[in-house]
């Protein structure tokens, strides 16, 4: 976290609410239930779940449903073993509609590095048992993490979910934000919602706490959410949909005249993430901070950012300077996007991930933060969405073609002259400006978008000597990137990762399975630094640190459209980087 808790710190925030964490020491006694006898009947139909372990603690955390609304008395119980014999905590708190039936517990005074057995009681009826696991506060031999983001509940199954939870010797997952998506039924990726009965609750966009509860509720009834949430520590930060598309500091996208205060709605959407998320507050009411650190022993040092509520500046909108034809104000461009103060992540988080990167001796330095970093440039007639690739290629090479024939290059054929002669009249003058256009970001929602920031970010790692890895997600596509400062020079490697059921670039750019290959080719000759992307497939990226090496493999599943699924193996795709020597490598070089 951003520092050491003792225990006396856990006392104070405690004794103020804890942002409704209960902190459990020990072996404490369970509670009856004589204070709920208006309850007749309980069940935990929302699973249960861990997160944000530490070597000596752990958050636990479930939802009670009672048969009427009352407060109602929870238990838990911690065992070294699955017959829990070997009780290491237990203890109860209560729990009702002020909080939504949520319950949350942090876990202290446990063993670094152990597996840990969890389950939760109340009326008589027993949770489901989870496991979990705190860090190494010493020297692992390795550290192994599974990344993903993106899970819009109507696009189709959790799969991806589900194949999560079948991988061995997890340490912790890393969820990179669009946890939930807030948009209406029969709206964004919702063409299959009906018929495979995944349509939204509720059925209206989300505006208030009600509405943002309702929506985690349906999102942690499904069963592939649930098991890989019983099984596995999850490490979290909330990316834009948790609130509404495109979030900035004081508005969204997504928030529009006549919605109502964004500021009341961020609220409601913060507070329910706490809730329902098995996150570790800092403080009563803290519900907006939550970039914090994690030391796998000397091994990795994480630091989860954020990059949405705290700081973000208004994204830029191409439309401000470009007419939408030929004229492109690339000046006026250029002031905005390298204005100095403009913010993601913010003076105090940047000053917080500086003063902890330069005291922190972890021999990887990871960033868990949602959007992409790498610089993806691209032709200006692609970022505009003036041309396709496929138009650009064939345009760009015509306009080529016309100068070797302006220049009488000898070496020109005949096939080439009368190609020219037939294909001459598509280069008009809308076109040859096109083509004209500098190369621009092709997010300007991601770092692409605030770059003199990113610089900053970058010369952190670098002037510190440190071996730097970020992971992405929010683009619901795998890419790898070599990731350069502004002096060219690579100082880190990025692995981002593809969504769990939000549709990607296949879907925007409308790719068939037939050129898929063939773009992502494309995709890696026109961006520098770009050394791999999938453009179509649905997955999760395992991230594996040792002393001399990581290594990202992407695991994709073949459909979300059924709950019969397979692996993709024949997308699999490794790549990885050596210590004191950020290249990235595939595994087919």
């Amino acid at each position: 976290m951003k520092g050491s808790i003792s225990r006396r710190d856990f006392l104070i925030l405690t004794a103020r609410g804890a942002g409704a964490a209960v902190v459990s020491y020990g072996l404490m006694g369970c509670a009856t239930d004589e204070d709920d006898e208006v309850v007749s009947s309980v069940s935990f139909n929302h699973g249960i779940a861990s997160g944000d372990p530490l070597a000596n603690s752990i958050i636990l955390w479930t939802r009670i449903t009672p048969d009427t609304d009352a407060e109602l008395t929870v238990s838990w119980e911690v065992s070294k073993d699955q017959t829990f014999t070997e009780l290491v905590s237990t203890g109860n708190s209560t729990t009702s509609t002020s909080k939504d039936y949520t319950i949350k517990v942090d876990v202290v005074g446990l063993e670094a590095d152990t597996t840990y057995y969890y389950r939760f009681i109340s009326h008589g009826v027993t949770s489901t048992i989870g496991t979990t696991k705190t860090i190494s506060n010493g020297s692992p031999n390795s550290v192994k993490l599974a990344v993903m983001s993106c899970a819009n509940y109507p696009a189709g199954y959790f799969n991806v979910y589900n194949l999560a939870a079948q991988q061995e010797d997890l340490d912790a997952v890393l969820h990179l934000g669009d946890y939930i998506y807030e948009y209406a039924r029969d709206e964004y990726a919702s063409e299959n919602a009906e018929a495979l009965d995944r349509e939204v609750l509720p059925a209206t966009e989300l505006f208030s706490l009600s509405d943002y509860r309702t929506r985690y509720a349906q999102y942690h009834s499904d069963p592939d959410l649930q098991l890989l949430h019983s099984k596995v520590p999850f490490i979290t930060v909330w990316d834009d949909h948790e609130i509404a598309d495109d979030t900035w500091q004081d508005g969204a996208g997504n928030h529009n005249d006549g919605e109502g205060s964004f500021e009341e709605r961020k609220l409601a959407a913060l507070q329910a993430y706490f809730e329902w998320l098995p996150i570790r507050p800092w403080s009563e009411g803290n519900n907006e901070e939550i970039y914090r650190h994690f030391a796998f022993g000397d091994l990795v040092d994480l630091y989860m950012l954020d990059t949405r509520v705290l700081a973000r500046d208004q994204q830029l909108d191409y439309a401000d300077y470009f007419d939408g034809s030929i004229f492109f104000d690339e000046e006026t461009f250029n002031q905005d996007l390298y204005e100095t103060e403009r913010n993601m992540l913010g003076t105090e988080q940047l000053q917080w991930l500086e003063d902890s990167v330069t005291v922190n001796t972890g021999r990887w330095q990871l960033l868990g933060q949602q959007v992409l970093m790498g610089e993806m440039k691209l032709p200006g007639a692609i970022a505009l969405n003036t041309m396709s690739t496929s138009d650009y290629e064939e345009l760009g090479g015509l306009a080529l073609l016309a100068a070797r024939i302006e220049a009488n290059d000898p070496s020109l054929t005949t096939a080439e002259q009368t190609y020219y002669a037939e294909n001459a009249d598509k280069l008009t003058t809308e076109v040859l400006s096109q083509l004209s256009f500098p190369t621009l970001p092709y997010n300007l929602d991601a770092w692409d978008g605030y770059a003199t920031e990113r610089d900053k970010v970058l010369d952190i790692f670098n002037n510190n000597n440190k071996n730097l890895v970020v992971v992405a997600g929010d683009t619901h596509n795998a890419w790898a990137n070599n990731l350069s400062n502004a002096d060219g020079t690579i100082v880190g490697v990025e692995f981002a990762v593809s969504s769990i059921s939000s549709p990607g670039l296949e879907y925007y750019l409308g790719i068939n399975d037939t050129v898929v290959e063939a773009t992502e080719d494309g995709f890696v000759s026109l961006v520098d630094g770009l050394e791999y992307v999938n453009v179509k497939d649905r997955g999760f990226l395992t991230l594996t640190f040792t002393q001399d090496k990581v290594e990202s493999e992407w695991h994709f599943v073949d459909t979300i459209l059924s709950d019969q699924y397979q692996e993709l193996t024949d997308r699999s795709t490794v790549a990885s980087s050596l210590a004191n020597n950020p290249t990235l490598v595939l595994a087919t070089e």
